[in-house]
C-alpha cells in the first residue's frame, strides 16, 4: 500500500491525523515489533535477574550483602531518571538514533558488569546500565505506536506486554540456574549476543518517522534547570523506595534526607515544567482525562505486578524452607498463562469498549488475590504455583488495553513523552508496591507477634501445656530436664515468630484485595473510545 508521507508541523491542540494521511514504515511492522521487543525482553529480565545472585556477587567481591544491594539500587535509580526524559531526548536527536545508543550502551556495560574485579566498579557500570536501559522500554512503547495504526496496535502492545511483564517474573529463576550452575559473571554476559542480534536488526528494519525530522529541525533548548531537578527528585524518590525498608525508614537520617530531596525536587520540577516555554516533559498532557486516568491505572498495574512477584517467593523461601531456583520456578508458571492470554487481550481490546475489559482485569486480579488471603505454612508447591497463575490471569487485561488507550487524542508528536511517562509510571508504582508489602509485613509482624506473646506466659494453661509435652518429648530423645526446658522454650518461641510472620503475610495480601477492589470502577472515570470503522490494510 502507498503511504502518504505527512511532513507538516502538527501543534499540540491539533486531533491527531488519521490513519490514511500518516506515515507507514517500509518493513513489516511484525518484524518491527519483534525486533525492538527483544532489546526491551533483555533489560527488563535484567532488573530482576541478579536479585538472587546477590549473596555469591557480594562474597565474591569481599563485599556485605547489604552493600551488594547497591547492585539493585543503582540500576532502579539511574533507569527511573531516564524514563521521563526518553522521549525529549528521542526529539533532539531521533528515536532511532537514540534506541541504538541505548542498546549498545547497555550491551557494553553488560560485558563490563561481568568483568568487574571490585564492587564499586560493579555499581559504576549498573549505574550505566540502568541509564541505558531507561531509554529501551518507552523507545520500544512509542516505535509500536508509531508502527501500527490505533486499531491494530492492541495486538502488538500484546507482545511488548509479553516482554516487559514476562521478564521479571522468570528472572529470578534463570538468576538463580545461572549462579548455581555456572557464575554470577554469566547474568551479564548473556546479554551480549541479544544486544548485537538487536542492533544489527534495528538498523535493518526501524526508521523514523518523517514527524520527528521536523521536531528535530527546531532545535528547542534545552531546560537544564528542569533536568537537573528531575535527576534529583526522581532518583532520590526511587532510592528512599529502596532502601527505605532495610533501613528502618525515616529513623534513618539518610531516608530522611532522600525523602527531603525528593520532595523539593518533584515540587520544584513541577513548578518549572509548568511556567517554562520548553519543558522536558510536558506535564499539559495530563489535562486530557484519559492519559491522567490510564497513568494511574498504570500505576496501579505496575504496583500489583511487582508487589505480588516479591510477596510469593519471599513467603515460598523465609517460611516455607524453598530454594530460590524452587520459589523462582512458583513464580515463573505464571509466565505461561501471560504467554496465552496477552494475545487474547490485544485481540478483544479492538473489539470492545477496553474500560470494560480494564474492569474485568482488575476483578481477576482481585479474585486471585483473594484466593491468596488462605495462605498457611501446609500448602503445596502447585497451590503456589496457583496463586501467581490467577493473580496473573488478570494482569494482560489492564496492560494491553491501558496501553493502548494513553494514546487516544494524543497528537503523534508526543508519543515518546507519552511512552515515557507509561513506563515511568508502570516502574514507580512497582517500586511503591514493593516498599509498601515489605514494609506491611515487618509491621504487621511485630503487631502478631506482641498480641501471641501474650499468651505465651508461665499462667498460661496452653503455655504450659505444649511446654510440658515439648520439655518431656525433647527429655525422652536424652535431653537433661534443664537442657530440655530451655531448648523447649526456645522451639515455642520459634513457632511463634513463624505464626506471626505468617498472619503477617495473610494481613498484606487482604490489604492488596481492598486496593485492587477499590480500583474495579476506576475505568468508567474514563472517556469511552470511538471505534473506528476503517478497514485498516497492512502491508
Amino acid at each position: 500500500m502507498a503511504s502518504t508521507t505527512v511532513t507538516a508541523d502538527r501543534s499540540d491542540d491539533k486531533p491527531p491525523l488519521s490513519f490514511h494521511d500518516t506515515w507507514r514504515p517500509r518493513a513489516n511492522p511484525w518484524l518491527i515489533a519483534i525486533t525492538v521487543t527483544l532489546a526491551t525482553f533483555m533489560e527488563a529480565l535484567d532488573s530482576s535477574i541478579a536479585n538472587v545472585a546477590l549473596p555469591h556477587i557480594a562474597g565474591s567481591l569481599s563485599a556485605s550483602i547489604d552493600e551488594g544491594t547497591w547492585v539493585l539500587t543503582s540500576y532502579l535509580v539511574s533507569n527511573a531518571v531516564v524514563l521521563p526524559i526518553s522521549g525529549w531526548i528521542s526529539n533532539r536527536i531521533g528515536r532511532k538514533r537514540f534506541y541504538m545508543s541505548c542498546v549498545l550502551l547497555f550491551t557494553v556495560t553488560s560485558f563490563l558488569c561481568g568483568l568487574a574485579p571490585s564492587l564499586g566498579m560493579l555499581v559504576f557500570f549498573r549505574v550505566i546500565q540502568g541509564a541505558a536501559g531507561g531509554g529501551l522500554q518507552p523507545s520500544e512503547q512509542a516505535i509500536l505506536a508509531d508502527t501500527f495504526p490505533p486499531a491494530k496496535r492492541s495486538m502488538a502492545f500484546a507482545v511488548y506486554g509479553m516482554a516487559v511483564v514476562m521478564a521479571p517474573a522468570i528472572g529470578p529463576t534463570v538468576g538463580g540456574w545461572i549462579t548455581d550452575n555456572y557464575s554470577w559473571r554469566w547474568l551479564f554476559f548473556l546479554n551480549i549476543p541479544v544486544g548485537i542480534i538487536s542492533l544489527y536488526f534495528t538498523r535493518k528494519l526501524v526508521e523514523d518517522p518523517p514527524y520527528l525530522d521536523d521536531v528535530k529541525k527546531k532545535r528547542i533548548p534545552i531546560d537544564y534547570y528542569g533536568l537537573g531537578l528531575l535527576v534529583v527528585g526522581i532518583g532520590a524518590l526511587q532510592m528512599m523506595l529502596d532502601k527505605g525498608q532495610e533501613d528502618d525508614w525515616f529513623s534513618s537520617r539518610f531516608i530522611v534526607a532522600c525523602a527531603l530531596a525528593a520532595g523539593v525536587g518533584v515540587i520544584l520540577f513541577l513548578v518549572r515544567e509548568l511556567t517554562t516555554e520548553h519543558p522536558i516533559v510536558d506535564l499539559q498532557l495530563f489535562r486530557k482525562r484519559n492519559f491522567a486516568m490510564t497513568q494511574l491505572v498504570m500505576f496501579m498495574v505496575g504496583a500489583s505486578l511487582y508487589s505480588t512477584t516479591v510477596l510469593i517467593p519471599q513467603f515460598l523461601q523465609q517460611l516455607m524452607g524453598y530454594s530460590a531456583e524452587r520459589a523462582g520456578m512458583a513464580i515463573s508458571a505464571g509466565g505461561l498463562v501471560l504467554m496465552v492470554l496477552f494475545p487474547v487481550a490485544g485481540l478483544i481490546t479492538s473489539r470492545f469498549d477496553p474500560r470494560f475489559i480494564v474492569t474485568c482485569g482488575f476483578i481477576v486480579t482481585t479474585m486471585g488475590l483473594l484466593r491468596m488471603t488462605n495462605l498457611n505454612l501446609g500448602v503445596n508447591f502447585a497451590t503456589a504455583v496457583s496463586w501467581r497463575a490467577v493473580v496473573a490471569c488478570g494482569l494482560p487485561f489492564l496492560f494491553v488495553p491501558i496501553n493502548t488507550m494513553c494514546y487516544i487524542g494524543i497528537p503523534q508528536n508526543k508519543n515518546n513523552e507519552v511512552s515515557g511517562m507509561n513506563s515511568l509510571m508502570r516502574n514507580v508504582g512497582g517500586s511503591v508496591g514493593i516498599s509498601f508489602v515489605t514494609t506491611l509485613i515487618a509491621r504487621r509482624q511485630q503487631v502478631h507477634q506482641a498480641m501471641l506473646s501474650a499468651n505465651v506466659v508461665p499462667g498460661s494453661q496452653a503455655y504450659q501445656r505444649t511446654m510440658g509435652g515439648m520439655t518431656g518429648a525433647f527429655h525422652q530423645r536424652g535431653w537433661a530436664t534443664p537442657d530440655a526446658a530451655h531448648h523447649a522454650g526456645g522451639q515455642i518461641y520459634r513457632m511463634m515468630q513463624t505464626q506471626a510472620h505468617t498472619l503477617a503475610y495473610v494481613d498484606t495480601v487482604w490489604a492488596l484485595v481492598l486496593l485492587t477492589a477499590c480500583l474495579i470502577p476506576i475505568p468508567y472515570l474514563m472517556e469511552r473510545p470511538k471505534k473506528s470503522h476503517q478497514s485498516v490494510p497492512m502491508h
